[in-house]
């Protein structure tokens, strides 16, 4: 098996790009995806990550002349043409010198040790790779959210940027819900979704902040514990049977219990952080701007490989453009829907 150095990284991303290239004609499937100014190109084997290219996304509308396309091969050993993938070389690995041995380069990339599984991106040329050891040899989280690196370095090329967020919104106006898991953000944007509220997607928005605040969806999977699943209401309205994925919790998608059509986009005009309370009822409270940074910044920047630098100006000038509030939960679905909503009223 080859080995890679940061020294030699720059000439294996770009020797991966030209064998997957090569190798155009010897993929099995080839899915299109059309997600906002994007029409997403894949060309992969049958299996799992092609079943969750099919139910990841929601699609945008409009004209697909007004996009632009990337096409990415997603590839491994047992499609003709395409390499066994290295394995890392040097003593020490550091996602931030990875990173910037790519940049200079033009290139962007991640590199998952514990399966070999490469991703490299050429955002001049909207072309990438993803190189496993066999099909279904990705991580875990994969499925949930295909393909997020390259459309977060595809997105981020334009100014724009793919946060770790929440949304909920109301008459085309919403807000952003960030925080660490466990915090209750997904509960909260279920327990809006349950109450007539819309959303454009929890865990992963699309946010453009070149006329205002504005988020757009990108991946309609919804995640809940089994015990928030069934405090919800869900076992009833979706059955109990939902399997449950590497994190112990039942997905679902948000066309499933949305109460209508998801939305081209939400204008964003607050930013909130849940927390688990300790009252019956729910309060929505003003925040600094360094609490809701530090709910908002972590996890955006470190579930994107790349573009460190650039993601810490983008969530500061997030914070800076958007009030910001701590959403104390109370106990019941339709009592925090119906809190969110009166703020929602208020401020749309």
């Amino acid at each position: 098996m080859p080995r890679v150095t940061l020294e030699t990284l720059p000439d294996y991303a770009r020797f991966l790009i030209t064998a997957a290239e090569g190798a155009a004609g010897q993929f099995p499937v080839q899915r299109t995806v059309r997600l906002p100014g994007l029409e997403l190109v894949a060309h992969l084997d049958r299996g799992a990550l092609a079943d969750a290219l099919g139910q990841a996304f929601i699609e945008a509308k409009g004209d697909p002349r007004d996009s632009r396309q990337c096409r990415i091969f997603i590839g491994h050993p047992g499609i003709d043409g395409m390499p066994e993938p290295a394995s890392w070389g040097d003593a020490h690995f550091t996602e931030h010198g990875f990173a910037q041995k790519l940049a200079e380069a033009g290139l962007r990339g991640h590199h998952f040790h514990d399966l070999d599984f490469w991703q490299i991106y050429d955002p001049e040329r909207r072309v990438g790779v993803q190189l496993m050891r066999s099909a279904d040899a990705f991580p875990p989280w994969e499925p949930g959210a295909p393909l997020r690196a390259f459309l977060h370095w595809e997105y981020a090329a334009r100014g724009m940027r793919l946060t770790h967020a929440g949304t909920l919104g109301l008459d085309g106006k919403g807000v952003l819900l960030a925080g660490a898991g466990g915090a209750g953000k997904s509960g909260t944007v279920v327990a809006g979704l349950l109450n007539g509220l819309d959303s454009v997607g929890d865990d992963y928005v699309l946010i453009d902040l070149d006329d205002g605040v504005r988020a757009r969806p990108l991946f309609s999977t919804l995640k809940q514990d089994p015990k928030g699943f069934a405090r919800l209401g869900l076992e009833g309205r979706l059955g109990p049977a939902r399997p449950l994925n590497w994190q112990g919790k039942r997905v679902f998608h948000i066309n499933e219990i949305a109460p209508r059509p998801v939305r081209a986009s939400l204008d964003i005009f607050a930013l909130m952080v849940p927390h688990v309370g300790d009252s019956k009822t729910s309060s929505i409270v003003p925040i600094s701007r360094k609490d809701a940074m530090i709910a908002l910044a972590p996890s955006g920047i470190a579930q994107m490989p790349g573009e460190r630098e650039s993601g810490f100006r983008f969530f500061s000038d997030l914070t800076r453009f958007l009030p910001c509030y701590r959403l104390s939960l109370g106990t019941g679905p339709n009592e925090i829907a119906g809190a969110v909503r009166d703020f929602l009223a208020r401020g749309a």
